[in-house]
């Protein structure tokens, strides 16, 4: 008898460790989030964007777009041809407009996809809930769902409803693939952002493909090509007094 209770202390010693418990509320998803991702996380990141806009009649246009991230907070897209001078900046909580070089409209703004898909890993815990309750996600309806064939975490709305503002997060790699909010004059319509085919990026991930859809039908697609994490940039791109000054693609 003794062997025996001497060969179960042997195995329960060489059994791999028991995984931590999964979240049961929002405030553990992003406390489990922060903790996987919190220190490799990239603090950089650029791409080419490939933009394509659809039309009601049918039509598309295809634009090319140069972004750069500074995370947490921080995205520049200068549109092409990038001598132009137009394009978006999102820092500090604004939003800057640039036309021929100039800031033509600027107003406060936090970035919803920014948030969920990028600072949520380098932003404070608190400051992260804060920006999420004032986008009017219902922090309090947390539960498990499955989307693309795989477990997800969903903030924000029970069972079946697919029109108040919430979230989608994957289970088992912690990042985020969607999000559905009401959208239209009246509300009565359903915006719908999708963020497909993830793929490894430094210490983080990066989905180079997001997909813009109102009532189920796609309006826009993003392609991204040219990834690269943790690359230096400078401060000044981030800035608007030097939007035309400073570029990280020519």
């Amino acid at each position: 008898m003794k062997y025996l209770f001497l060969i179960l202390a042997i195995s329960l010693l060489m059994s791999p460790t028991t995984s931590e418990a999964k979240p049961s509320n929002t405030n553990e998803l992003i406390a489990a989030m922060q903790k996987k991702y919190g220190k490799p996380w990239y603090k950089t990141a650029t791409f080419v964007q490939e933009t394509t806009n659809f039309q009601p009649d049918g039509t598309s246009k295809v634009e090319s777009w140069y972004e750069a991230m500074s995370v947490p907070g921080k995205l520049r897209i200068d549109f092409t041809p990038t001598s132009g001078g137009n394009g978006i900046l999102f820092t500090d909580g604004k939003i800057f407009v640039f036309k021929d070089g100039k800031v033509d409209t600027t107003r406060p703004f936090e970035h919803p996809l920014l948030i969920l898909g990028f600072d949520i890993y380098r932003s404070p815990a608190s400051e992260v809930i804060t920006k999420l309750q004032a986008l009017k996600f219902d922090l309090s309806q947390f539960r498990e769902d499955t989307w693309q064939g795989r477990t997800v975490y969903v903030v924000g709305a029970k069972a079946g409803d697919l029109h108040s503002p919430q979230f989608w997060i994957d289970q088992k790699n912690l990042y985020f693939v969607r999000m559905l909010r009401p959208a239209g004059k009246d509300g009565t319509q359903t915006q719908e952002t999708q963020f497909n085919k993830y793929q490894k990026l430094g210490g983080g991930w990066m989905a180079p493909e997001v997909l813009f859809m109102v009532d189920g039908k796609v309006v826009t697609t993003e392609k991204y090509s040219e990834i690269r994490g943790d690359v230096m940039l400078d401060p000044k791109l981030f800035d608007p007094q030097f939007w035309t000054t400073v570029h990280w693609k020519e």
